[in-house]
């Protein structure tokens, strides 16, 4: 029998660099409805919390802008996930920016707190940064961070007052382990990511070697790499795509990217196994997308195909 599913739209924006991102959910619906497809008639669509209205006004945490709303987004996210869980339906989230992602994370260890969760991070940015090490202080760079519990004081550039101090200490999870992330198609990182990366051993399949050792190749690595994981959560940013092959509708594209027949394939073969228990599409932003609202509808296919396949 099907999996139910729970459609969650996220639109918060907050802790990206660029306007738009919160328009994603909505663009992707607007694509569905131009396709003629009744998909988001046919499961639950839930609706967070947002607090973009905060981007009205310049934030006061420099090294971590908007730190104070994104610590309500997921408190938000957790109430929706939790209830999807209850209701055994499957989360299916849709977001705005990246950031929020940290918060399904937290989410999903205090629903499965005995589980060991596997993350698959496809991505063309390794999100890894802290407040003590941003370049930028947007929080969509550091969601990995904060859902490993993790400060890199040892590499810190910036000095933290004390409320951004206390409010990075309530987004901290420790939702899974270092040895249990996996990336897909990182390429653009910070010395300070990739600093970390290397501390921690953190593997990266980079585009090239997918294409080198064979995509099958790789994914099936990846599933051994999870074996003693319980559970498996796949964050998936519409970035990782060369923006040759989709369009630029995303924050930040970065050339080089995987195609979209690979990032279909990868979505595909995670939708299968019996562990997912979460994921997440985010950072769809129609303001920036040079064709029309192509990046919506190229995710919307992404979208009925993970469904075909969910166990």
């Amino acid at each position: 029998m099907p999996k139910a599913i729970h459609f969650i739209f996220n639109p918060s924006e907050i802790g990206a660099g660029t306007r738009g991102a919160s328009l994603g959910p909505e663009a992707i619906r607007a694509a569905a409805r131009s396709k003629g497809s009744s998909l988001f008639a046919e499961h639950p669509v839930k609706t967070t919390a947002h607090f973009n209205e905060l981007l009205d006004r310049k934030s006061p945490y420099l090294f971590a802008k908007n730190i104070d709303g994104l610590h309500k987004v997921f408190i938000s996210l957790e109430e929706n996930i939790s209830d999807s869980i209850a209701q055994n339906a499957f989360p299916l989230l849709i977001a705005g920016d990246h950031s929020s992602a940290a918060g399904t994370l937290a989410a999903l260890k205090k629903n499965y707190p005995d589980q060991r969760i596997g993350v698959v991070w496809i991505d063309a940015h390794a999100d890894i940064h802290s407040p003590y090490t941003t370049p930028s202080g947007n929080m969509h760079g550091m969601p990995i961070a904060a859902a490993l519990g993790l400060d890199h004081l040892d590499l810190a550039k910036n000095e933290l007052d004390t409320q951004t101090k206390t409010l990075w200490d309530t987004l901290k999870s420790q939702a899974f382990m270092p040895e249990d992330l996996i990336y897909i198609g990182v390429r653009d990182t910070e010395i300070e990511e990739e600093a970390v990366m290397a501390q921690l051993g953190l593997r990266n399949y980079t585009v090239d070697e997918l294409r080198q050792k064979g995509l099958q190749n790789c994914l099936q690595e990846i599933s051994e790499n999870f074996v003693n994981c319980d559970l498996i959560y796949v964050s998936f940013d519409v970035d990782s795509i060369d923006p040759l092959e989709t369009s630029f509708g995303t924050g930040t594209p970065v050339a080089h990217g995987i195609s979209f027949q690979e990032a279909d394939t990868i979505l595909q073969y995670f939708s299968q196994d019996p562990r997912l228990c979460a994921l997440e599409i985010v950072e769809v932003n129609p303001c920036l997308d040079d064709e029309k609202n192509k990046m919506a509808e190229q995710a919307l296919i992404l979208i009925e195909h993970i469904i075909s396949h969910l166990q």
